[in-house]
């Protein structure tokens, strides 16, 4: 019967730092008690960590303070154990597409349903659902374990604006606009909106305008004037009776905008 570390060394040997409960107890040939406890052990002594039931995570030495894989590292992999379609998105994908300013505290991962936020040592994940998430386009970043989807930068900072209370606010939002509009493409702008509410189209092309960054949504402001039949707040839930009216966004404008940068 082969040893538990042995299991492991041979994952790694051949490029892999992940496994199931099933596997691992199907290779040792024990009782489901024995792999429990055999896991367990390893875990304590911090050579894997799990972050879903039945997953595991094997942790090299250089990760060991974390206690757990970096979480770009695991959710590829989590990902396709649990069959389901992801991306990295909002705070975190703002940071593979250059917006330094401000490192989230968690690892954040759109999908279609809401799923319970993921702590392994030291490593935060939460999860966002969203609707139309087939639509949005998305991009490959390398990292040591294989490659993580993210969203584009323009489906990036669409979502951005439409999930404002998940990317710390609109002065936040705003900061991170002015970062990452170099990157813009405005026709993908427009392609990546179509996945979207026009409601966040509206709110989006104001602010880019406001950073400084209009000339990125010149074509998103013929979309939202062919689209968009109603006015809608810059901030939902805030009243707006004295708010200020863009007619071009076709936007109550009912909040100041502080940058920092």
């Amino acid at each position: 019967m082969p040893q538990a570390r042995n299991v492991i060394a041979d994952l790694v040997a051949v490029g892999r730092h992940h496994f199931t409960s099933s596997e691992f107890r199907s290779v040792l040939g024990v009782s489901d008690a024995a792999v429990r406890q055999t896991l367990s052990r390893l875990a304590a002594k911090g050579e894997i960590a799990s972050p879903a039931r039945g997953f595991y995570v094997i942790v090299p030495p250089e990760y060991r303070r974390l206690g757990c894989l970096p979480a770009d590292q695991f959710i590829p992999l989590l990902m396709e154990y649990w069959g389901v379609r992801y991306y990295a998105g909002l705070l975190s994908a703002a940071q593979y597409h250059g917006a330094a300013h401000h490192r989230p505290q968690e690892y954040q991962v759109v999908m279609e349903k809401n799923r319970p936020m993921i702590v392994c040592g030291a490593i935060r994940v939460v999860f966002v659902a969203r609707r139309n998430i087939n639509e949005v386009p998305v991009e490959r970043f390398n990292n040591p374990r294989g490659t993580v989807l993210v969203s584009t930068v323009e489906a990036t900072v669409i979502d951005l604006v439409g999930y404002m209370h998940r990317a710390g606010g609109v002065d936040r939002v705003a900061d991170m606009l002015i970062e990452l509009s170099e990157e813009i493409d405005p026709e993908r702008l427009v392609e990546a909106s179509s996945a979207a509410s026009i409601l966040w189209a509206q709110r989006l092309g104001y602010l880019l305008e406001h950073v400084g960054a209009g000339d990125r949504a010149v074509l998103l402001k013929k979309h939202v004037q062919r689209y968009a039949q109603n006015y809608t707040k810059l901030l939902p839930g805030i009243d707006a009776t004295r708010a200020l009216r863009s007619k071009d966004w076709r936007l109550f404008v009912n909040a100041s905008i502080e940058t920092d940068i």
